[in-house]
């Protein structure tokens, strides 16, 4: 059996194009994934490498740190301050996240039935209060708080709440989280709104028409179709919200400055802060943020596992 000498050239030429089809996609995310390295994966490493050293302000004049081994780590997790931190830390977390997605899908749903022009008048809105910076959506949430010329104490003092006149609400720590947790639900609703929306209108408006067909009501047809079909979209902003949530740092920090005892207000973010900068033991400092790296982890795992479970599913289908 002979072949034509005229076709022989073309196969490794096609063969060199196949190879440069595969690779260009690759050489399109190296310079991405070099920057993400170089810009994540070294403080990264440098932390944990401090963690395990004793690095305080006569490390940062020149003296050479010395190890510690763990010796960082069983301090922080034996401090009964810092176990009350970290505690607080994971309610705050929980009570905010979950606030967040009711209120962000409640808002998602809602654009799907109203009118074009309401859903774009929401839309706007929801864009207007995520692209607000954190300090200015702090200080007027502080304004409406303020406990002499906030609106917040003039409305409840005058539908029955007397004792709110005057009312410090960052003086004490349940006051302090409440506002914080509004600040941070406020800041977070108009993202997991956006994410969620665009998840539910990829439902087939044939299998809402046929779920109605059948008599389903408008709950049913949300929590068996709808709900469903979106779910990796909402478990990807929900896995989001748990991590930036746990971090919180900016509006409780503010919010200390008016208050008082920060021993008692405290979270994760604000004491690796306090340890640090305020202190100056960047070896204990390291060790709580790799601390609070491994929890965010843990947290997050049940939400991976089951993105990675949905992800096998949906490419063996």
């Amino acid at each position: 059996m002979t072949t034509d000498p005229g076709l022989t050239p073309a196969v490794p030429a096609a063969r060199r194009r196949h190879r440069r089809t595969q690779l260009t996609p690759y050489l399109l995310v190296a310079p991405v994934f070099v920057a993400v390295i170089v810009a994540l994966g070294y403080p990264l490493v440098r932390q944990i490498v401090m963690s395990f050293q004793e690095f305080g302000l006569r490390q940062q004049f020149g003296q050479a740190p010395g190890w510690v081994g763990l010796d960082n780590y069983r301090t922080v997790l034996s401090d009964p301050a810092m176990l009350r931190v970290l505690v607080r830390s994971i309610v705050f977390c929980f009570v905010c996240v979950v606030l967040t997605m009711l209120a962000g899908t409640a808002l998602a749903v809602l654009m799907t039935v109203v009118s074009r022009w309401a859903r774009l008048a929401l839309q706007v809105a929801l864009l207007f209060v995520w692209a607000m910076p954190v300090m200015v959506t702090v200080t007027v949430w502080q304004w409406l708080f303020d406990s002499r010329y906030g609106v917040v104490n003039w409305l409840l003092s005058h539908v029955g709440f007397t004792g709110m006149e005057g009312h410090a609400w960052t003086a004490d720590p349940m006051g302090l989280f409440t506002v914080a947790a509004l600040i941070v639900v406020w800041m977070s609703v108009p993202l997991v709104a956006f994410m969620s929306y665009a998840g539910l209108s990829q439902v087939p408006a044939e299998v809402m028409e046929a779920a109605s067909l059948d008599g389903a009501s408008a709950w049913r047809r949300f929590r068996s179709v709808m709900l469903p079909l979106a779910l990796p979209v909402i478990m990807i902003v929900g896995l989001l919200q748990i991590v930036w949530d746990l971090r919180v740092f900016t509006q409780i920090y503010v919010l200390q400055q008016n208050g008082g005892s920060t021993d008692d207000t405290n979270l994760l973010g604000t004491a690796i802060y306090r340890l640090g900068i305020g202190q100056g033991d960047y070896g204990m400092a390291s060790a709580l943020a790799t601390v609070v790296l491994l929890l965010t982890l843990l947290l997050t795992w049940k939400y991976i596992s089951t993105l990675v479970t949905q992800q096998k599913e949906a490419a063996a289908r």
